[in-house]
């Protein structure tokens, strides 16, 4: 399907916020649209209209944001940042009075989408605009994503929605005592939604009359992101969280609706690969495909693409399915990059000590299986990654590791201060301990992930990129997992499973393994690949093992001891040492409560259990 459109600066489309779990706590039901007493006016001028347009993208995630990103690393095993922040999720105190979600700002726009889809047609200038009728139609498709958007995120956090009437001008003057939806009626919801939305969009933006890519529509909701968000949605809902979850079966509506399903449903899975495959062929239809940046040999080959993707244009437009245009990239490499790079970075994004042994060995081998690992004796000589006198513990590992973690011994990520060439973690070193009252990381290690190779903090030499919401490495794992659920021994759980490995430079798996193993090595293969993306989060919990070994989430953590070691190949310093020690987990933080306040309010709206 092909438009015209009139070129819209990205800036105006997509007016981005990023989206935290640090917004007030106030009503929903008594929110209000920007000038919702003058719509006549906002519809009566085309610039106004595109305006308010623009900013029901508002509420996307920019994924590297610093608000983003500590909520959904730093509440998981992948980071801490507890010499700067501690979370109730992780204290435990979290409760119905003091939860912090992003629920008032999704409703607000939800309403907004609303209010633009029924007044759109209002705007005669608009609509007299060269081809305003296909823009108009395409506008009202955007803000029907948007919407259904919103409360898919809202579903990520919450379970069962409330969903409000979705004429939102005759809506306002309502008693709004709603109940949740089911899960399984949320999902309809939101898919009809988006599937209605994606009959008036385009595959793609391109420029007229060419196959390439129009660079000002990057960011604008077209059919290829629609499928890839519904690949998420369809997997979600076949995970056993949602699925047949029997520890649910009294989270109920007022009325004795069943909100979780109590039955399993092996067909969801065979819903989720269908949809999953829907999007990658959509999706490579359109020219996307894994990154792959050349290098003089195999191994750097793997690491500058896994490394790269983040910043080169090429990279994130080749591989991103869900491109953010903008994303504020300074809160991540300020707080991530050691101090020993120029201006003196904050260094504090410390990464747990669990995530850097699931990092695997150059050759796919777990660390505790490849011959010869050790942590008791040091590298004779350096390379590309890391120096003379590095523990053998960060040798010969994975690509990626080197693409993903700082540790110490490493070379230093972005432009290092003058005389420096590696990275000193130890209490005296130019990033330990001793150096600074909180900017150290706790563990010993910080993440390098999307750290430009010439970052400097001061002065300030930033590469601008855009984020990848959602990239096709991850439809790969989504067709993978629920492939290998409904069809385990259909080939393409394989190859698509191994075109990830093999990009992040480790061996393909062969045939002859169980569902079981299988299963497991698409779950670590999410783990590493996706690391830092805001996935760990909502995987350990749909899921359902954020209690079990390997995924668990609270209790104690281990890292390097940061109070101890006075030189790089000090064994003092490289001893595992217990460096955090959060609450344990607890059944109640698969779902976030609603704040009392809104179940005060609404009284057909019943807490999420445990709360």
């Amino acid at each position: 399907m092909k438009f015209k459109y009139r070129k819209i600066k990205v800036a105006l489309i997509v007016a981005m916020a990023a989206v935290t779990l640090n917004s007030c706590n106030d009503s929903f039901f008594d929110a209000q649209p920007d000038n919702l007493l003058n719509i006549e006016t906002i519809f009566s001028n085309r610039a106004q209209t595109e305006n308010y347009w623009g900013g029901l993208y508002a509420q996307i995630p920019d994924i590297w944001d610093q608000p983003y990103n500590y909520t959904f690393s730093a509440t998981t095993d992948e980071v801490d940042i507890s010499n700067w922040q501690e979370f109730p999720l992780n204290s435990g105190a979290v409760t119905a009075d003091n939860v912090s979600t992003p629920y008032v700002n999704m409703y607000n726009k939800i309403r907004q989408c609303g209010i633009f889809i029924n007044n759109v047609d209002k705007c005669q200038e608009l609509l007299e605009a060269e081809n305003g009728p296909t823009l108009i139609k395409q506008y009202k498709a955007e803000a029907k994503f948007l919407r259904a958007f919103y409360y898919w995120h809202l579903m990520k956090l919450h379970g069962p929605v409330v969903i409000m009437p979705l004429d939102s001008d005759e809506a306002a003057g309502n008693n709004y005592q709603i109940p949740r939806s089911s899960w399984d009626e949320s999902v309809k919801f939101v898919i009809d939604q988006m599937n209605e939305a994606a009959a008036d969009m385009p595959d793609e933006f391109y420029q007229e009359g060419t196959t390439t890519i129009n660079g000002t529509q990057i960011g604008r909701i077209n059919k290829m992101i629609v499928e890839a968000v519904k690949s998420e949605i369809t997997l979600f809902s076949a995970s056993p969280l949602y699925n047949g979850n029997t520890d649910l079966a009294n989270w109920k509506n007022l009325d004795g609706k069943q909100l979780i399903s109590q039955s399993k449903d092996n067909n969801k899975w065979a819903t989720a690969a269908s949809q999953a495959k829907t999007a990658i062929d959509l999706a490579e239809a359109n020219g996307k495909k894994l990154y792959v940046k050349k290098g003089a040999n195999d191994f750097e080959t793997a690491f500058l693409s896994t490394r790269d993707v983040f910043w080169d244009q090429a990279g994130y437009t080749t591989e991103g399915v869900w491109i953010r245009p903008y994303t504020n990239r300074t809160q991540w490499e300020s707080h991530s990059a050691p101090r020993a790079v120029t201006g003196t970075p904050y260094n504090g994004m410390g990464v747990i000590q669990e995530l850097v042994d699931d990092f695997r060995m150059q050759d796919g081998l777990d660390p505790n299986q490849f011959p010869g690992y050790s942590e008791t004796t040091y590298a004779a000589a350096g390379n590309d990654y890391y120096v003379a006198g590095t523990n053998n513990m960060y040798t010969k590992r994975e690509p990626r590791f080197y693409s993903y973690i700082t540790f110490n011994g490493s070379k230093i990520i972005g432009a290092p201060k003058s005389g420096m060439t590696r990275v000193e973690f130890y209490p005296t070193g130019n990033s330990g301990k001793n150096g600074s009252p909180r900017d150290w990381p706790k563990t010993g290690y910080t993440a390098r992930k999307n750290i430009n190779p010439t970052y400097s903090m001061s002065p300030s030499v930033v590469v601008n990129r855009s984020a990848m919401l959602i990239r096709l490495s991850e439809l790969y794992l989504n067709y993978a997992e629920a492939l290998n659920e409904s069809q385990p021994n259909n080939p393409d759980v394989l190859k698509y499973l191994n075109a990830v490995r093999t990009r992040g430079g480790i061996p393909a798996l062969t045939t002859g393994l169980s569902q079981d193993q299988v299963r497991e090595a698409i779950r670590r293969e999410r783990r590493i690949e996706l690391v830092f993306e805001g996935k760990r989060f909502f995987d350990v919990r749909r899921w359902k093992v954020a209690d079990k070994p390997g995924y668990v989430q609270g209790g104690v953590y281990y890292g390097m001891d940061m109070n101890r070691g006075t030189s790089l190949s000090d064994p003092a310093f490289h001893k595992r040492t217990p460096v955090l020690n959060r609450a344990r987990w607890n059944n109640k933080y698969y779902f976030m409560p609603w704040s009392q306040a809104e179940i005060d309010r609404n009284k057909q709206l019943v807490q999420a259990p445990g709360f």
